[in-house]
């Protein structure tokens, strides 16, 4: 089992404290709303993560078998090479993640959010693993093992975790060698002086010698240029890639159409304005996305996301167990779940359509799955919550205020 799945309850520790650290200062780090579509994308990356994972190892195993030039021992000298190359690479491909469209469409999605906390460090893309995996092949063919690659690139991620939050400030000599909380929120900051600084995972040394480290001044104004404007993860992880197809169609000239997804954010080609750079933001007036909704809604999103950490855990944990056509169908569902979640946070009355849809499949899959695993009490506690859900969801319906 992964390491960063095994580390969930960890996270929730973690998040709570700092949620009590929060009440305790007076200094407000969470929304629900946020929080909701942050863990939405970060589960939508996990469940996306489950059918992809295994395929990226066995590339890694083809080509050490078949291509490595060493044999390196399992030693102690091994685990530090390995680690400091995987940092190495780690920081190139992040760097890149920002200075190439087509990669910063896929890691966008984990700077969205206007908010820092450590629900941000789970706020992944989807698509991410497909794009990183082809940076840390070349340690397959120096003859790294490829169970060590993956093992110390989930403790360059899982490190990555706590440096995610406002209540940790400098941290003296260790700035200088190590990333930190500080030298994080750098990197989240849309400020022009903030964009594009601070890549690294695990050492700052990186930063420092390739010439993009940016010391932490006034405390930045966190998110993306061009706020989300919305909760929903689906649209998280694909709208920059629709502005990057739409800007290729109003190309004329083929060369730009392909530059659109080669050049770095902003650019444009002459005919179209050329380049525009970000702009700061207005502090004194600038105000975060935010929506309000009743606290039936409140209450029925923070219920159903419960169940859906339940089923999604279950999903992860049993995911080899599960018939081919069971782990499709509740991938499908949980991506449709977190759709829902988010768009509840954003009010309106067609996603109470949605939802309604989702709680029958939600049924119709647990009943289909007992029957299949010869549990009954499976499909029975499902068409329980099920029919639960779909009462609260009609209540919700019938007295919310109609615009």
């Amino acid at each position: 089992m992964e390491y960063i799945v095994l580390s969930i309850p960890l996270f929730f520790l973690l998040m709570g404290i700092e949620l009590a650290w929060s009440a305790w200062s007076g200094r407000s780090v969470y929304r629900l709303n946020d929080f909701v579509a942050n863990l939405g994308c970060g589960i939508g990356s996990q469940v996306v993560g489950a059918f992809t994972k295994s395929l990226i190892f066995a590339i890694y195993l083809w080509a050490y078998d078949h291509w490595r030039v060493f044999t390196l021992p399992q030693s102690a000298l091994t685990w530090v090479a390995a680690f400091l190359l995987v940092d190495l690479l780690y920081y190139w491909f992040h760097r890149l993640s920002h200075e190439v469209n087509f990669l910063w469409a896929a890691h966008i999605v984990h700077h969205q959010s206007e908010e820092y906390n450590l629900s941000v460090a789970l706020r992944q893309s989807w698509w991410q693993g497909l794009f990183s995996w082809w940076f840390y092949l070349p340690m397959a063919v120096l003859g790294i093992h490829p169970v060590l690659i993956v093992t110390v690139g989930a403790f360059n991620t899982l490190y990555q975790f706590w440096i995610h939050t406002k209540a940790i400030g400098r941290m003296g000599p260790l700035e200088l060698l190590f990333n930190t909380p500080s030298h994080h929120r750098v990197h989240h900051g849309s400020d022009p002086k903030y964009i594009d600084r601070n890549h690294a995972g695990t050492l700052i040394v990186w930063d420092r010698l390739f010439g993009t480290y940016q010391r932490e001044e006034e405390e930045p104004v966190y998110g993306i240029t061009m706020p989300l404007a919305s909760w929903d993860p689906v649209k998280a992880n694909f709208h920059y890639w629709g502005d990057l197809i739409d800007l290729a169609r109003r190309c004329s000239r083929w060369s730009d159409k392909v530059r659109v997804f080669l050049k770095p954010p902003g650019w444009r080609p002459a005919e179209l304005g050329g380049f525009q750079g970000p702009q700061e933001k207005e502090r004194t007036t600038y105000r975060k996305f935010d929506t309000s909704v009743d606290r039936a809604t409140r209450l029925y999103t923070g219920l159903q996301f419960t169940v859906l950490l339940a089923v999604t855990s279950l999903f992860l944990f049993q995911q080899q167990h599960l018939a081919t056509w069971l782990q499709g169908g509740l991938a499908l569902l949980i991506i449709w779940w977190v759709m829902n979640m988010g768009l509840m946070m954003e009010g309106g009355h067609r996603v109470l359509l949605s939802e309604a849809g989702r709680i029958t499949a939600f049924a119709g899959l647990g009943l289909a799955a007992a029957g299949t695993v010869s549990l009954p009490w499976v499909g029975a506690s499902v068409f329980a919550l099920a029919m639960l859900s779909g009462a609260h969801l009609a209540f919700i319906a019938f007295n919310r205020p109609r615009s």
